[in-house]
């Protein structure tokens, strides 16, 4: 589960190499579920001029990520309640709530196309 991320959550550079809409679609999960924290956020509002002008579109970096990957427009929604689930699931357990891992692994699941391998 932890394959791709040293001890303590961050994932490697390795993730990203050759695969910047993989960081823009993590973030946007971050972003869904609360966990991307300011420093990233301000980044990506200062990218959104550049981003507007690679994907030829126009908005917040969340809705021009959500156009190009074509996004459901509740999805950040279902992203919540999938987190909320896991969050219960981690409680019961009695375990730490990763959101790294979560992103990680959601991302996976739903989007294997931009996704790492997983060995």
């Amino acid at each position: 589960m932890n394959e791709g991320r040293p001890k303590g959550g961050k994932p490697t550079m390795s993730r990203y190499e050759g695969k910047p809409l993989l960081r823009l679609v993590d973030c946007f999960v971050l972003d869904a579920i609360d966990q991307l924290d300011d420093a990233q956020r301000a980044t990506l509002e200062a990218l959104e001029p550049r981003l507007a002008k690679t994907f030829g579109a126009n908005g917040t970096w969340q809705e021009m990520v959500g156009s190009q990957m074509g996004f459901a427009e509740d999805l950040a929604d279902q992203i919540r309640q999938v987190w909320r689930g896991y969050l219960d699931q981690a409680e019961t357990q009695q375990l730490r709530a990763d959101p790294q891992a979560f992103v990680v692994d959601f991302v996976a699941q739903n989007f294997p196309g931009i996704a790492p391998s997983r060995h």
